[in-house]
């Protein structure tokens, strides 16, 4: 295990490389000038070639590129052009917010996701199969944005029990995390009513049954932990898609995460806050990567990374 441990942490070496000389490469050119950008438009010529020099965008690529890396090797991602102020510092800011988002939502998805997936396996054909499988249909098909307003305006306005968007308390969290949850919920309940129905017509199970176990046991003991390994993945693929995929979650509720930080960075074209959140993005992703399939050997004995 920690050999395999070591060898993925190396691998995110060339992986985050890569993605920092694309994103360095795409910036730089980009038809937007930044130093107009942070200039403004009524700024003269001399201004804005001040401004460039000032800010290093005169240099070649590999100038300026060398010279960044030199300062995120170090813990500095550099410094906002538009809301003047440290790019690490107000990533930071943002991570916490972000974080209780991702937890939020992966609770939503896996308290109503698993279960009815499983419901909908052990009565497969029934009616709460059938009613499953049609709610996970509608979760799948309901665009986060509209979800997000119909919960503000139910649960916000008409039946005022949680606040309308913003942070502060637990309760602004509620609805936001079940915006971003449900739709993941429908993915999950259709993933484990499949797996579940796979495990289900194996030969152990059917051995198990006829010793007599109960349904309750041969679910808990015998399908449950054999259905995990690709809810375990699906979950760990559901974390990228948290930080920078809930845009508009985020929108709808004014939640302060990293996927809006970055929209508005690209809009501006603040190039440093472009590439430090890119760069935490692309590292929290290869992370999890790693947390997931060490998750993964844990909960299956078979799986032996370290050989």
């Amino acid at each position: 295990m920690w050999t395999y441990l070591a060898r993925r942490i190396l691998q995110t070496i060339p992986v985050l490389f890569g993605i920092s000389v694309i994103t360095f490469v795409l910036i730089y050119y980009l038809p937007a000038d930044p130093a107009r950008m942070y200039a403004g438009p009524s700024a003269t010529v001399a201004t804005v070639a001040r401004i460039r020099h000032e800010l290093g965008l005169d240099q070649p690529l590999w100038v300026q590129y060398a010279d960044y890396m030199g300062r995120v090797l170090h813990g500095d991602l550099g410094f906002s052009y538009r809301k003047q102020i440290d790019v690490t510092t107000l990533i930071l800011t943002r991570i916490p917010y972000t974080l209780a988002l991702i937890c939020g939502g992966v609770f939503v998805e896996l308290a109503i996701g698993l279960p009815v997936g499983i419901a909908s396996a052990v009565a497969r054909g029934r009616l709460a199969d059938r009613l499953g499988m049609i709610l996970a249909l509608l979760g799948v098909s309901a665009p986060p944005f509209w979800l997000g307003l119909l919960l503000l305006y139910w649960f916000g306005y008409v039946v005022p029990i949680f606040p309308l968007g913003g942070t502060g308390t637990p309760l602004h969290l509620v609805l936001p995390a079940l915006t971003a949850g449900l739709g993941g919920a429908a993915w999950y309940a259709r993933m484990m009513r499949s797996s579940a129905l796979d495990i289900l017509s194996t030969d152990y199970v059917r051995t198990a049954r006829a010793k007599g176990l109960s349904q309750f046991l041969v679910v808990l003991k015998h399908m449950l932990p054999n259905a995990l390994n690709p809810i375990i993945t699906m979950a760990g693929m559901d974390i990228p898609w948290f930080i920078g995929g809930v845009v508009l979650v985020e929108q709808v509720f004014d939640w302060p995460g990293l996927g809006r930080l970055a929209v508005e960075a690209i809009e501006t074209v603040d190039v440093p806050l472009i590439l430090g959140t890119v760069i935490v993005t692309a590292l929290a992703v290869v992370i999890s990567g790693i947390i997931i399939d060490v998750v993964q050997a844990l909960v299956d004995p078979r799986i032996r990374h370290g050989r």
